[in-house]
């Protein structure tokens, strides 16, 4: 794979890709933060159970709530073409898979920089039960207004866990496209390449190996982090808003003068949100739910996997050889 840095065209083909690919695939997203939220989870016995009760509840546009993510795709793979091309000597090399793999996990790390306030915009908007629409824009000022810049930022730390993940996905697609590569001669270069194909020795990868590596990528790559995906979803669903509850102070509590009637009188304390951090989300997750906890959602997911990033890669792909002649 040799690397060409045009950050403007791997942006554009990575927006188209995951333009198309949205269209086709949200709703299985939208029930995915359904089972992984524990106040939905409940509610759906399966997954097109979850599709025909949100259809007919919230009506079809329901599926597409929080349907806004597809310039994340065009950043993700222009960073990556970035951190990919910063590695190698020159524009000739072919970077080595471990050099793809680290790409991919830099890229996600910088991604969840926009990630984290586009997801959990997302998650508030696919959790909304009426099939009265919230606008993007009035739930991002609503959340600043109340919490600020923090409260947009809630789950950064849990999304860039998950988004280390474009590590494992660059790298099963790219290694999945060389295995299947073949060696074509110049003449047959007008024809497009996939992204492994180097500048001396070209490469043809045939369209149903990129196919096939597109939705490898996919499943592997969600498997590699789905459970920080879960403890993020849990941390975004909710507001870190104290519950009141009211105490007694105990008599013999030290420095309480016990001969002050209001040393007896009940005061407010703050329980904690049980997904405040990544780790109390853990923790609270697996002591009320068990270990399976961590995959809820897993079915969707993949069933969106495959057929997002069949379309993702040979996508990308067509628009850059289109925008590169």
């Amino acid at each position: 794979m040799s690397v060409d840095l045009n950050p403007t065209v791997d942006f554009i083909a990575g927006t188209v890709s995951g333009i198309v690919s949205l269209l086709v695939t949200h709703p299985f997203d939208t029930v995915k933060v359904r089972f992984q939220n524990p106040d939905t989870s409940t509610k759906y016995r399966s997954t097109f159970h979850a599709l025909a009760t949100i259809a007919r509840e919230e009506r079809f546009r329901g599926l597409y709530k929080g349907a806004t993510c597809a310039l994340m795709n065009g950043l993700v793979f222009a960073s990556y073409k970035f951190f990919t091309r910063i590695q190698l000597e020159n524009e000739n090399s072919i970077p080595t898979l471990a050099q793809v793999a680290l790409a991919g996990t830099c890229c996600g790390v910088v991604s969840s920089i926009l990630t984290t306030p586009t997801e959990l915009i997302k998650i508030r908007q696919q959790n909304i039960l009426s099939d009265t629409p919230r606008s993007t824009l009035g739930l991002a000022l609503s959340i600043y207004r109340q919490y600020g810049v923090a409260g947009l930022y809630r789950g950064f730390g849990a999304t860039v866990l998950r988004d280390t993940g474009y590590g494992v996905y660059f790298l099963t697609y790219e290694a999945t496209c060389r295995f299947f590569a073949t060696p074509v001669s110049q003449s047959n270069l007008a024809k497009p390449l996939s992204a492994a194909a180097s500048d001396l020795n070209a490469t043809h990868i045939p369209w149903p190996a990129l196919l096939f590596a597109g939705a490898m990528a996919g499943v592997i790559g969600w498997l590699a982090t789905f459970p920080f995906d879960v403890v993020k979803t849990r941390i975004q669903s909710c507001d870190y808003t104290p519950v009141e509850h009211r105490h007694t102070l105990p008599l013999r509590a030290p420095l309480i003068d016990t001969r002050n009637p209001a040393a007896t009188e009940a005061i407010t304390r703050y329980a904690d949100n049980p997904y405040r951090t990544i780790f109390s989300t853990i923790v609270n997750s697996y002591r009320s739910e068990g270990p399976g906890v961590f995959f809820k959602g897993l079915a969707p997911t993949l069933i969106r996997a495959i057929p997002a990033n069949i379309i993702i890669f040979p996508t990308y792909e067509y628009v850059v050889y289109l925008l590169s002649k």
